[in-house]
């Protein structure tokens, strides 16, 4: 790499690695009860989707590889390789309720250990490793927006194999489950509208069910029940919100859109969002249904607008329906826990909002964080944080909100007395927090990953989404008492030795591409860290897909967080106007400053890297 003429760090794609055996102590889903190893995967190509089901980013992932999936599947096997990074997540039960959830069509590996995570020296989720059909690795991606290069890949795969007779045709090992009965399938939502009734966002089923006031009875069901993108269709919607004029708002998370549902006529309206996912460069405001939006989570009404908690991109966003228009609000697309002016600050993965009063609340969840939007004195919105500290730390801990904890909430409620209900989703509770006297408390446990709660009365109606139903509850008095425990994610820090420290990130443009350099340079890469003490130079943001980083000898560990974007175009001078793609990740990666430890930290985007490869 030439200084003066920086170019992505060069890497053969078709490295004769071995692939490591595929190892977990979950053992295997949706193979029908059999154990797999890569043996039982020669003759076919493999793609593994190394996952774990808090991050939103692996959930695009699932919908990119659906296509792929069902148009090679005589020749590919997808593998979902589940890799947790929260406590809840390394339960069994929880992947197996995930896998139905997502509606996953493919053999998953349940690794709760991280053991084929460390063999394969994955850094991220998302990572895609494709394994030819002699059991090599030719390839790996980290991140969103690589469907095109494997598809790509998988051609060229088959064309080489079945030259050489090493390619096998044929069903793969997918095993469907049973299918469950019942009125609801992992609902994510409720809302009480004027009539009494519960609107619920039925998650799975792809639709809405009306409920008597009891919570039980059906009274009817609004969409097909089959994913779809129309009048009569949703794909897994989650977040609802009552409009003014009587219309109920809903985020139709994996069609990237907001609905409107008027339930005196029944009738479903697009109001924002094209269908597409929004991708970096995408435009950031406009009219509402021409702007791409990423995976909208949960809605509110609050100060003439509706908010939006836009899990795809760590952003807040508004539509305003008087205008016609969204727009961004709070957040820069980095992950992560920053506070300040909201277009500064930085959030992760929000997913749930209550409105009261002067203050939006917002369950930062992959921060395991509450946090609130409120004005600023210059007339803007700030963002703060009432409980929770980071993107690693998380647990079960009560008392005053310096130090409580919670664990990857979903769900904010607003209560009478001015505190807010937290569904704290993977600690099974229904948690309060006070603004008054700054306590953390813990309302009732046992509800099987809460998402969403809604006032009824003198009742909080929970979702509780992995028991299928709804819980009514009386606000108790008194808070249950709960013995703390603390956790960190369990990913072991890099060690890396003091002074600078090279960041590589690895990208090379797949097959038949070329950086796409028409209009500037076709690469970001955003460093930044936490504490911000770590980096005495070296963080920011620039277009080389390489940095220099100086450690701070007085920080003994941190995080080291990355954000990289490369788009590439396809290479045909024929061709005027190109076909292009983005590939983009964030990395967020704890590092133990140490004697003897690397002078470089390889991040691969796309492609291989020597020292970062499976078996290296």
């Amino acid at each position: 790499m030439n200084d003066a003429a920086p170019a992505p760090t060069p890497a053969p794609r078709r490295a004769r690695v071995r692939a490591p055996e595929l190892v977990g102590k979950g053992g295997w889903l949706n193979t029908g009860g059999k154990e797999l190893s890569l043996a039982d995967l020669r003759g076919r190509i493999a793609i593994l989707d190394f996952w774990t089901f808090c991050c939103i980013n692996c959930l695009h992932v699932l919908d990119e590889l659906r296509e792929l999936e069902e148009k090679h599947r005589d020749t590919v096997v997808v593998i979902g390789v589940h890799s947790p990074k929260f406590v809840h997540e390394a339960e069994h039960a929880a992947v197996v309720d995930a896998v139905e959830r997502y509606e996953v069509h493919h053999p998953v590996l349940d690794d709760p250990e991280l053991a084929t995570w460390r063999q394969y020296a994955v850094r991220a989720w998302p990572t895609l490793v494709v394994i030819d059909p002699e059991g090599y690795i030719v390839a790996q991606h980290a991140g969103e927006g690589h469907a095109h290069a494997i598809e790509r890949l998988v051609g060229e795969l088959e064309a080489e194999h079945a030259a050489k007779g090493t390619l096998r045709r044929g069903d793969g090992p997918y095993v469907p489950p049973e299918p469950v009965a019942g009125d609801l399938r992992f609902p994510g939502k409720a809302l009480v509208l004027p009539s009494g009734n519960l609107l619920v966002s039925d998650s799975t089923r792809h639709r809405l069910v009306e409920l008597a006031p009891d919570g039980e009875t059906v009274v009817r069901r609004v969409g097909s029940g089959e994913r779809g993108f129309g009048p009569d269709a949703f794909s897994e919607p989650q977040g609802l919100a009552l409009l003014p004029d009587g219309k109920v708002v809903v985020a139709d998370t994996v069609n990237h859109a907001l609905r409107t549902y008027d339930p005196a006529t029944g009738a479903v309206e697009t109001v924002a969002g094209t269908g597409r996912q929004w991708w970096q460069g995408s435009p950031t405001a406009g009219p509402a249904l021409e702007v791409d939006l990423s995976s909208p989570w949960d809605v509110a009404w609050w100060q003439d607008r509706v908010w939006i908690a836009m899990a795809g991109v760590h952003q807040l966003w508004t539509w305003d329906p008087a205008a016609g228009t969204v727009a961004v609000a709070a957040g820069t697309t980095s992950e992560g826990l920053l506070d300040g002016p909201a277009a500064e600050a930085w959030l992760a993965q929000p997913s749930g909002l209550a409105a009261a009063g002067d203050r939006l609340w917002v369950a930062d969840s992959e921060n395991s964080a509450l946090r609130y939007v409120e004005r600023a004195e210059d007339g803007g919105y700030v963002l703060r944080t009432a409980v929770g500290t980071g993107l690693f730390d998380f647990g079960h801990r009560d008392g005053d909100a310096a130090q409580a904890l919670l664990q990857h909430p979903l769900g904010v409620t607003a209560l009478p007395d001015g505190s807010v209900a937290v569904c704290d989703t993977y600690n099974h509770a229904l948690r309060r927090f006070d603004p008054a006297t700054g306590q953390v408390t813990t309302l009732a446990t046992d509800l099987r990953e809460p998402s969403g709660a809604v006032l009824d009365g003198e009742d909080i109606v929970v979702v509780e989404s992995a028991r299928h139903r709804l819980t009514r509850l009386r606000l108790p008095e008194e808070a249950v008492r709960v013995e703390a425990v603390a956790h960190r994610t369990q990913r072991a820090a890099t060690e890396v030795a003091p002074g600078t420290l090279r960041l590589d990130v690895v990208f090379q443009a797949p097959g038949g591409q070329k950086l796409d350099t028409r209009y500037g340079p076709s690469t970001r890469l955003l460093v930044s860290s936490t504490p911000p003490e770590l980096l005495l130079s070296g963080e920011g943001a620039g277009t080389d897909l390489f940095r220099e980083l100086a450690l701070n000898p007085e920080v003994a560990e941190g995080v080291l967080h990355v954000s990289a974007m490369a788009a590439s175009c396809d290479d045909d001078p024929a061709n005027e106007y190109p076909a292009c793609h983005v590939h983009q990740q964030d990395w967020g990666v704890p590092l133990k400053v140490a004697e003897g430890g690397a002078a470089r930290l390889p991040l691969v985007l796309a492609g291989m890297d020597d020292g970062a490869a499976a078996g290296a």
